[in-house]
């Protein structure tokens, strides 16, 4: 339950590149099903329990991301926002756009199969723990290899765990996170998630919330054949039960 004057507030994330996916237009852009692919999340959050949205885009796609909030009626955009050089340097921007936020999620706007029931995992979850991440257990064994590339030693499979996004956070938390790592600088830190932020510059424990093996983050073309699988395949069951 929402507690009084708490605030909680998702940001979303649309300014990288996406190298991988070998194409001139911005992944967050390709058309997923007829529409973007960062309007299912935005649409996600927006149809949920989440009281505003940051999206966060490149300088030069801020019109255009603009235009698919408006085409789209996604209301509860606050603000759409340019993001930095670096995931890190988006985030942060992100947050703070969000300041007047109690909680945040974190969410890559290249993950477009983002439900309610996650948001809800999420939002509980950031309430109950301070930082969570949604997450699922690998399904297959994970090796990990030393510098020369050869196999080092076996992790327990039934601990290993995929990250995914949305992350959520108490806002204070996350946020002071945060200012130390743009103090500090990132020298010498790979910086892949929002919870390594918070793991590394407080001792605050994440928590793990069940997400989806469905809610995958689209990074390679073949990723794209995967989406409109799923995407075709909720179509399929929405016409059965009609």
């Amino acid at each position: 339950m929402k507690s009084n004057g708490e605030k909680t507030a998702a940001i979303v994330l649309a300014a990288g590149r996406g190298s991988r996916m070998g194409s001139d237009i911005h992944k967050q852009f390709m058309l997923l099903g007829g529409r973007p692919l960062v309007y299912y999340s935005l649409k996600a959050f927006a149809e949920s329990a989440v009281d505003e949205i940051v999206l966060v885009t490149g300088e030069e796609d801020i019109v255009r991301c603009e235009e698919i909030v408006r085409k789209y009626n996604i209301a509860k955009v606050k603000a759409v926002v340019p993001g930095g050089r670096e995931r890190y340097d988006s985030v942060y921007e992100g947050l703070k756009a969000a300041d007047t936020s109690s909680y945040v999620l974190i969410h890559d706007g290249a993950r477009p199969f983002l439900t309610d029931a996650i948001i809800g995992r999420c939002m509980d979850g950031a309430r109950e723990y301070g930082a969570c991440v949604a997450a699922m257990p690998v399904k297959d064994t994970i090796k990990i290899a030393d510098e020369a590339g050869f196999a080092d030693y076996t992790p327990n499979r039934n601990l290993v765990w995929m990250m995914q996004t949305p992350q959520a956070f108490s806002y204070p938390l996350v946020r002071g996170a945060y200012d130390c790592l743009a103090s500090r600088g990132a020298a010498g830190l790979s910086v892949t998630d929002d919870a390594m932020v918070v793991e590394t510059f407080t001792d605050h424990k994440v928590k793990f919330v069940e997400g989806s093996y469905r809610n995958i983050k689209v990074t390679t073309p073949e990723d794209m054949l995967i989406g409109e699988a799923f995407l075709n395949c909720s179509r399929s069951v929405k016409v059965l039960l009609k």
